[in-house]
């Protein structure tokens, strides 16, 4: 039927997969927007679309303190969509329909390999029910370590309550809390720090990554692939030195009067969280300088391709360093592992980065024009590193915030809004699932050249 064409024409995977994120943004901002999810009469409905936005995102920015604001039933409905948000509505559909006996469209494989997988493989779907399993066997095993912790401070009830929404939140690499100071007045303490920092590695770490480094360990596969390879060490160099210069820009500031081992916690806790799961243990507006901008790095990067977190990821920060590291060489070709990186893919990560910064260029002059207010251009000049921190820090999914976020008016709230979900979905993605289907092959024309550099 014509209709079927014109649904197939226009339902690529990349248009799918932005679709099911908006789909799910706007039904939660919805119900978080009806009285029933605030204790208090209801949010404004740019606060509960900014709070939907930013659990499904998995971001964990926050215009409402929600332990105090959303009622059991609107933070028992935060659950659901960082939990869906954090693996993707796709995948969830894909297992269910495996379990009941349905066949997979071409178009939901390849939305799914997509999704989690670096080339595409035959066993995708048992990948995909891997996934889901290893999930919840994680999140299970963080709340059972929570749990014991939270059980000498509240009741049972309440307890379990706060380790099942922490831990999903952690390996989801969201960030919410029901904490009003996040966890802080946790931080010093290592049962809670090792369980949410292994909760946020092992969820942003890629799921694929998961499978394969499983696989080796029981000797089902020879070998890891490139790409599990390139994760590991980056995410092991990029928290080992990152928790190494918190030390030592904070060592005489924020971190000066607690324990040694306490000093260890937090700055190993806050090289973890900024690879985009926004939990803190430090109150992020009283860092120095040097490590504002240790953490908008960190931010930028982000975690894993096929992960729960945001951010250019860390594959793509590794192969712009081979890249250069290359060039210095004066090598034309990137070589890893005895491997050769395709061109095709070098080419993609120098646009997503280009594309990501350009991103946060335009929505940080957004913040720019639409604040300050009334303020002295000298008084308001603070606001220029504070809204530079939660436009990286919505784009990399992350959550952190200087403080400045419930002070935002409705355009700026809307302006990171479109950050949060541009930085989930990727900002190529999202500008290839609004461009038009290319019909028929560019002209190729003669070349020449242009001097750069």
């Amino acid at each position: 039927m014509p209709y079927r064409r014109w649904f197939s024409k226009i339902a690529t995977p990349n248009r799918m997969f932005v679709a099911s994120f908006a789909a799910v943004i706007l039904a939660g901002g919805l119900l978080l927007w009806f009285p029933f999810s605030a204790i208090r009469g209801h949010l404004r409905f740019v606060d509960a679309l900014f709070s939907s936005t930013s659990a499904v995102c998995v971001t964990g920015l926050v215009v409402i303190d929600v332990g105090k604001d959303l009622s059991t039933l609107g933070q028992v409905l935060t659950i659901f969509l960082f939990q869906i948000g954090g693996l993707g509505i796709i995948t969830f559909s894909t297992v269910f329909f495996v379990l009941m006996g349905r066949s997979i469209s071409f178009k939901g494989r390849e939305i799914v390999q997509s999704t989690f997988l670096h080339t595409p493989r035959r066993d995708f779907v048992v990948i995909a029910k891997a996934v889901l399993v290893f999930t919840f066997i994680t999140e299970a095993l963080g709340t059972l370590f929570l749990f014991i912790r939270f059980s000498q401070d509240f009741p049972p009830g309440p307890a379990l309550y706060h380790a099942i929404y922490n831990a999903i939140s952690a390996f989801n690499n969201c960030g919410y809390s029901l904490f009003s100071d996040n966890l802080i007045g946790y931080q010093a303490d290592p049962i809670v720090n090792f369980t949410i920092m292994g909760l946020i590695v092992h969820g942003g770490i890629g799921f694929i990554v998961q499978y394969e480094v499983l696989r080796w360990l029981r000797r089902k596969q020879r070998r890891l692939s490139i790409h599990t390879r390139i994760v590991l060490i980056t995410t092991t160099i990029l928290i080992g030195t990152g928790a190494l210069l918190f030390y030592l820009f904070e060592r005489n500031y924020i971190i000066r009067e607690v324990s040694p081992f306490t000093r260890f916690l937090i700055s190993l806790f806050q090289s973890v969280t900024p690879r985009t799961a926004g939990f803190n243990t430090v109150d992020i507006g009283l860092l120095t300088n040097a490590t504002i901008l240790l953490l908008i790095i960190l931010m930028f990067i982000g975690a894993s391709p096929g992960s729960t977190g945001g951010g250019v990821k860390t594959t793509s920060a590794a192969i712009l360093g081979l890249v250069i590291w290359s060039r210095l060489k004066g090598n034309e070709d990137v070589n890893v592992f005895k491997r050769t990186i395709p061109r095709e893919i070098i080419g993609r990560t120098v646009s997503i980065i280009l594309a990501s910064a350009f991103s946060v260029a335009f929505i940080w002059s957004v913040l720019l024009v639409a604040g300050g207010g009334d303020l002295p251009f000298i008084e308001s000049r603070r606001l220029f590193v504070e809204y530079l921190f939660d436009t990286v820090s919505a784009f990399g999914t992350v959550g952190l915030s200087m403080g400045i976020t419930p002070k935002l008016n409705d355009l700026q709230k809307y302006a990171l809004i479109v950050m949060m979900f541009a930085g989930r979905v990727g900002p190529l993605t999202l500008a290839f699932s609004l461009s038009r289907s290319k019909e028929k092959p560019g002209v190729t024309y003669a070349e020449e050249g242009v001097m750069v550099g």
